[in-house]
């Protein structure tokens, strides 16, 4: 927390400059029940996470949030994102459409109780079914959730297909096989190549 007013400024144009595109907050108060919330990202800000994300389009963005609290202001979420999206193949760089339909699980967790770097466990993390979102203590912010599973759900190398050397990878031979075949010559891979493209 900021306490003098010259830094205090500072952190509040710095948090207007780094201010999600994707924004739905909630108080943490309204947590004491269950909840379900539906978020949605309109034109504008689904604009926005694309430019973030380096998609060629984000056509639809949306999630659903089963919210319940857990201890220590912790709160639970069960959630499943829906979106529409287009990235460049990583071969052709023509477009490639997915669409992403998933469930997901969240932990809500004040900023504050979040371990530091350094004292993280990866692969105690990587074995959780519930991935930690920090948050402020007061205020969850449901539509920076959805953006944050949007990128954990993309495609991370998109490819058109038929976009591939697939069979250049499959002609080429193990050296198990030319084990087996004591005093063969290896055959050059591009020659096998040749070979199939002359085949009907």
């Amino acid at each position: 927390m900021m306490s003098s007013g010259g830094r205090a400024d500072a952190g509040t144009q710095s948090e207007e400059r780094i201010a999600p595109e994707f924004s739905r907050r909630i108080p943490l108060a309204k947590t004491g029940r269950p909840l379900e919330e539906h978020v949605e990202a309109n034109a504008e800000e689904r604009e926005g996470l694309r430019k973030r994300f380096g998609l060629l389009s984000l056509k639809e963005l949306s999630c659903t949030f089963a919210l319940r609290r857990g201890a220590e202001n912790i709160v639970l979420a069960e959630g499943h994102i829906r979106a529409e999206v287009e990235q460049a193949c990583i071969i052709t760089g023509e477009p490639v459409k997915e669409v992403i339909d998933e469930p997901f699980s969240l932990r809500f967790v004040p900023v504050s109780e979040m371990p530091d770097e350094e004292d993280i466990d990866i692969e105690a993390l990587l074995q959780e079914d519930a991935d930690d979102v920090p948050y402020d203590g007061r205020m969850i912010d449901l539509g920076e959730a959805a953006a944050e599973q949007l990128a954990l759900c993309l495609t991370s190398y998109p490819r058109r297909a038929g976009a591939g050397l697939e069979q250049f990878v499959e002609v080429t031979p193990s050296d198990d096989e030319l084990d087996a075949r004591p005093g063969a010559a290896r055959e050059n891979p591009f020659d096998v190549l040749k070979k199939l493209r002359k085949e009907p």
